[in-house]
């Protein structure tokens, strides 16, 4: 399964620990990740991943792309409700694709949690149940 790991500046220490504790389910599947929440994931928790862009750079459009050409399964994208974000369009735009797409999104730790919960005790995938009610 592909997973896109991204951070804001305020969230960063918060994924890395969230990595550090569900490093065993994540190492698993191939991940991706924007640019210094990549490097810190690679430095701090020994994760191997594909590093894109910085956000405000282009790299949550980066991964925005792989969600519309069907190449992203989960998002987990530790969001920071309470600081404006110069690219609040770019962060719009991969929160609606993953609506569109029917990714699945957490914003938050506790989702997060629910999501590799649910890859560890075996994930139904989402896109066979929606290609069956078509």
């Amino acid at each position: 399964m592909k997973i896109a790991l991204i951070a804001h500046d305020r969230k960063k220490d918060s994924l890395v620990e969230f990595a550090i504790a569900y490093k065993e389910i994540l190492s698993e599947h191939d991940l991706f990740a924007t640019g210094t929440t990549g490097q810190r994931i690679q430095d701090e928790v020994g994760l191997n991943l594909t590093r894109f862009r910085s956000g405000p750079l282009g790299g949550d459009q980066q991964i925005g792309s792989m969600i519309a050409n069907n190449d992203m399964d989960m998002v987990i994208f530790f969001r920071d409700p309470l600081t404006a974000q110069p690219h609040e369009p770019d962060v719009t735009a991969l929160v609606r694709l993953c609506d569109v797409y029917h990714i699945p999104l957490a914003t938050n730790m506790g989702t997060a949690e629910i999501l590799l919960k649910g890859l560890q005790e075996g994930f139904v995938d989402w896109r066979l149940i929606q290609e069956r009610r078509k």
